[in-house]
């Protein structure tokens, strides 16, 4: 039962392709379960994985006990560290909503534009890469889709159009941590000199840049179709180009970890600068005038004391019972629309204004209105700045080199569990990394509790905010857990390795292709990060056997997968918990799948040509 085990690639009649058809069946389970028989997304991970335990047992052998194990070790990793960082960075959220400063950030970005358009480019686009260059695994979808569902988004678009904005800085996230693992694991197993961070994270810098472009004109056009586009572009083009720069820039010159912080930053700043010389015409239904200034909610306790799990949302802005709005197609009346999404007439209502949000609550209206103070804004931007502040002092050099030693990281062997790769080696995922102090979610635990100082929140509300975040997650927790027990078993069984093979089988052709390995990792696992680690060897091996660039593979695998990230069920589970339609998720899939693969595309006939003389110059 407890056996040790080697992992195979061929176990059906020694055939990778046959293999394939099996290896294939835990993906197929979760995306059929999702979004077609609209399951639930936590029971939808359970099938799958419990699809998987049946493959690695009955068709790769794997002993029973090394399964479960695999499974185990994977929902560990699922809760720490992907849950830790998500969980604790909605609680830090969630005390700005608890203190009244939410409102005040919002009001902010509000007279930033007032347009629904601009504010999905700064709060989704650029707000969301500066949270995801901070923490990543699924925080800037947590945070930014509350944040546009109170200026007035309804639940399934806030969650589109955040998901939507959550690809071109995600290969940079959690300060490169993705680019970190892809150096990581494949400079041992090519001895190409060219396989480091740098070389790797530059690689990186000449993809999803091109990417960046195109991202904010896609998400005006989610918002409004064609006429947000014809009267937003500029503003879009600015935030992409800006970005896209900076980013390069940044990743080629400057520090591959600091790359998203710097093009968010740099992005942020141009669109504001942009709006102050010149604003688009901003119909009724997609625009409103800043409300005035309520006195912050922490000045009245009463106001600020939330009932049940569901008042976080509701303190953030009402909004109405319908969901299932259409999403404006991609150039409006008469043009193409996306693959799931029916046309909308661009003289109707817009879909995406929650008009309940953009009207008054008598039972919640102020006694008193007065203009935010200065102190009250910064005090409002203070839980992101104290996020920076301590970021940046645990990645300076001599601090992270100090918290990656014991006893503030902790590296053992996952009891009982004992598997061999097809080299004979034992494989580097089942060694546990236990980073409790320096990990991102301990991080943002101490960001909490300064937040809740600065914000003035007694320790009694921060606890009780903090214990109803986990409840509000529970859906989203079990997800998590799942899919990467789900993910830990088809990597650990052979499974993942079998469909990597498969792919490769195309030869020359698999330049084309990579990415598409890299965006099926990040659909199952959630994480560019974990689908480097589980196919960036892989990516590098097929580029030796098939004469291939190993950086440009390699590079491949990351950036296709930014774009699986999206229709990942982890995401799509903190979505929907975050807006209120935990067990929705499939909704939300429906709305997003088209873009992943529309945007997938792109990405494959850049690569594509990147590999060619085309624009082979490219590749350092």
């Amino acid at each position: 039962m407890f056996d040790q085990f080697t992992v195979v690639t061929d176990p059906v009649s020694d055939s990778v392709a046959l293999s394939a058809i099996f290896a294939v069946l835990p993906l197929l389970t979760l995306f059929v379960l999702l979004g077609v028989l609209k399951v639930k997304a936590w029971l939808a991970g359970l099938i799958s994985l419990a699809v998987a335990l049946v493959v690695a047992v009955a068709v790769y052998a794997m002993p029973v006990g090394q399964a479960v194990l695999s499974a185990t070790e994977g929902a560990a990793f699922g809760f720490f560290p992907i849950l830790w960082i998500v969980l604790n960075a909605i609680w830090v959220y969630n005390l700005t909503v608890e203190s009244g400063h939410f409102d005040v950030l919002r009001r902010s970005f509000e007279r930033v534009s007032p347009d629904m358009r601009i504010q999905a480019i700064i709060i989704a686009f650029c707000f969301g890469a500066l949270l995801e260059a901070l923490a990543g695994f699924g925080t800037p979808v947590a945070i930014t889709v509350v944040m546009l569902m109170a200026l007035g988004f309804r639940p399934i678009h806030a969650a589109s159009v955040a998901l939507l904005a959550n690809t071109a800085p995600v290969a940079f996230g959690a300060l490169a941590t993705p680019v970190v693992t892809l150096a990581t694991v494949t400079s041992g197993v090519n001895d190409d000199s060219r396989l480091t961070v740098d070389t790797l994270g530059a690689m990186v810098g000449r993809q999803t840049p091109i990417l960046a472009v195109v991202v904010p004109l896609l998400l005006v056009a989610l918002v409004d179709g064609r006429r947000g586009v014809r009267q937003t572009w500029p503003a879009a083009l600015v935030a992409g180009v800006t970005f896209g720069l900076a980013q390069f820039v940044a990743a080629n010159y400057i520090s591959v970890p600091l790359t998203d912080i710097v093009a968010a930053l740099v992005s942020a700043a141009a669109v504001v600068l942009l709006v102050r010389v010149w604003r688009p015409v901003t119909p009724a239904d997609l625009g409103r005038e800043p409300e005035a200034a309520t006195v912050p909610a922490a000045r009245e306790p009463a106001e600020t004391e939330l009932a049940d799990p569901g008042a976080v949302r509701a303190t953030a802005g009402r909004r109405s019972g319908t969901t299932t709005a259409a999403v404006p197609s991609l150039d409006g009346p008469g043009g193409e629309t996306p693959p799931g999404d029916p046309l909308v007439s661009e003289d109707a209502p817009g879909p995406h204004r929650d008009r309940a949000a953009a009207e008054p609550d008598p039972a919640r209206a102020p006694s008193r209105q007065l203009a935010d103070t200065p102190a009250e804004v910064v005090r409002a931007y203070a839980p992101y700045l104290i996020i920076i502040a301590i970021f940046s002092v645990a990645n300076l050099g001599p601090v992270k080199d100090a918290l990656a030693k014991e006893p503030w990281t902790v590296k053992f062997a996952w009891p009982g569990l004992d598997i061999l790769g097809g080299n004979g080696n034992p494989l580097s995922s089942a060694t546990f990394t236990l980073n409790w102090l320096p990990a991102a979610g301990t991080l943002m635990i101490l960001a909490g509790v300064l937040t809740a100082l600065v914000l003035r929140v007694s320790a009694g509300r921060a606890l009780r905010a903090y214990g109803r975040t986990y409840v509000e997650l529970r859906y989203a927790i079990v997800t998590v857990m799942a899919v990467l027990a789900l993910a830990y078993v088809m990597n650990q069984s052979g499974q993942t390795n079998t469909l990597g093979a498969f792919l490769a089988a195309a030869g020359g052709a698999f330049v084309f292709l990579s990415a598409i390995l890299g965006w099926i990792g990040v659909a199952v696992t959630g994480s560019d990060t974990s689908a480097n680690a589980l196919f960036g060897a892989l990516q590098v091996e097929t580029a030796a056997r098939a004469g291939l660039d190993p950086v440009l593979l390699a590079a491949a695998n990351s950036s296709g997968g930014v774009l699986g990230k999206m229709i990942s069920p982890q995401n799509l589970a903190i979505a929907a918990a975050a807006v209120g339609m935990a067990g929705r998720e499939g909704e939300i899939f429906r709305k997003v799948f088209g873009w992943s693969l529309l945007l997938l595309l792109f990405m494959c006939v850049l690569v594509a040509l990147q590999g060619s003389p085309v624009l082979g110059w490219m590749v350092p």
